[in-house]
């Protein structure tokens, strides 16, 4: 079934849409000899080249779709590469043998906490897209009186330079003096929102952690500069969070199953393979 490029190159993990869209813009991809137009329709047969490549679609979209879990370091900036030559959230993480690494969201050089990054183009959009009201949960110290007037405010709305936002939720975590500490949820990513929310009360951000993203959380034995692997049990539900459906099978996760040698088998045969000779045989 024809997609529109965007979606599909996404999906098959070579960008997020936009950057895809920028691509196709700048002339740098065709389909079937012919320089590719945004919103164009393509199938996984067409022939897709990126700057002199041809892309694999059909392989990459029957490709075992992968989750990192990956705990930002203050300094750390979001981008695979800085002029500056300060360290990325990229330069850590594992290569990959074809595709690559799409992150979700973005944090501040100062903010520290949870990143998500997807071999799913598709998954990525849709975690970061306004329309899913994916909740992201922060930590936040901060510097100043806060009151229950201002408390009251942050979650009825603010106006800020690019329009409304509020918290859905702020909890005190405890702190004395000055500085205390708030955990605050709300439903979008714009850039630095919590931190203008909170300074639009004259107040100051003295320290901000991203604690968790769709539901999933920062553990704490996940140290800063350091990822891990999403098992399987969380993926069907972040899938199902944002309505995709996760094709598991001959899915290999290292989690569900009971020892290597089972993994193997069900990695090569497929879980639904294995079900119908265990039935044949009763």
């Amino acid at each position: 079934m024809a997609e529109r490029i965007q979606k599909i190159l996404s999906r098959a993990g070579y960008g997020s849409r936009r950057e895809i869209e920028r691509w196709v813009k700048a002339g740098e991809v065709t389909v079937n000899g012919s320089v590719a137009t945004a919103g164009q329709a393509v199938n996984e047969t067409d022939k897709v080249v990126l700057r002199g490549q041809l892309l694999k679609l059909a392989t990459k979209l029957k490709a075992k779709p992968q989750v990192l879990l990956y705990h930002k370091k203050i300094g750390e900036i979001c981008s695979r590469s800085d002029p500056e030559g300060r360290p990325t959230v990229f330069d850590k993480l594992p290569k990959l043998s074809s595709g690559r690494w799409i992150q979700v969201g973005r944090l501040d050089i100062n903010t520290d906490g949870l990143m998500l990054f997807t071999t799913d183009g598709e998954l990525a959009n849709r975690l970061m897209h306004p329309s899913y009201e994916i909740e992201r949960q922060y930590s936040s110290r901060i510097l100043g009186k806060v009151t229950d007037e201002i408390l009251n405010t942050l979650t009825t709305g603010v106006v800020l330079e690019d329009g409304k936002a509020k918290f859905t939720r702020i909890t005190f975590a405890g702190g004395e003096g000055a500085n205390r500490w708030y955990n605050v949820a709300l439903n979008e990513g714009r850039n630095r929102e919590v931190r203008r929310l909170w300074e639009s009360q004259d107040l100051t951000v003295s320290r901000l952690r991203r604690i968790s993203y769709g539901g999933i959380e920062l553990k704490r034995s996940l140290k800063p500069g350091n990822y891990e692997d999403l098992n399987v049990r969380a993926m069907r539900v972040l899938y199902q969070r944002v309505k995709l459906e996760l094709d598991e099978e001959n899915f290999l996760s290292k989690s569900e199953y009971s020892s290597r040698k089972e993994r193997d088998r069900k990695f090569k045969y497929g879980s639904k393979a294995i079900k119908k000779s265990r039935q044949k045989r009763r």
